[in-house]
């Protein structure tokens, strides 16, 4: 008596209701691309940017901690730090962490051999003030 009988509805539906139930997992994969995805593809490429800039003499903290000074840049894949006074370890480039100080470009051709005419000058007069000193 106040139950009413129930019909069910024929079967398939349009085109526009399959589409519009994909909709929001189409919305979800957008949020996540703009949220998770591009941020971290922004991360890896200054990481790896940073790894490549890598070279003598800058100071560098690896994925475990430890703090070294790049020594030696042996290839594209391995380094030599040096962690204390005479301790020398050969770390992968990709498992470094980030740089914490960089040091300043090798002088150009030029610069480096005007330093080194006014190095061979010094000896010459260290020779003169000496034999003065006699």
């Amino acid at each position: 008596m106040f139950i009413s009988t129930a019909y069910a509805q024929a079967a398939g539906g349009d085109a526009g209701s399959a589409f519009s139930a994909f909709v929001p997992l189409i919305l979800i994969f957008v949020i996540f691309y703009f949220l998770l995805i591009r941020p971290q593809q922004k991360k890896v490429k200054v990481h790896r940017s940073m790894l490549d800039a890598i070279r003598r003499g800058d100071k560098v903290v690896t994925n475990g901690g430890i703090v070294g000074l790049v020594t030696k840049v042996f290839d594209d894949r391995e380094l030599q730090l040096e962690i204390a006074e005479n301790v020398r370890v050969r770390v992968m480039r990709d498992m470094i962490a980030s740089v914490a100080g960089k040091t300043e470009p090798a002088p150009a051709t030029k610069d480096a051999k005007d330093a080194k005419d006014k190095g061979d000058e010094a000896p010459d007069k260290d020779e003169k003030s000496g034999s003065d000193k006699s």
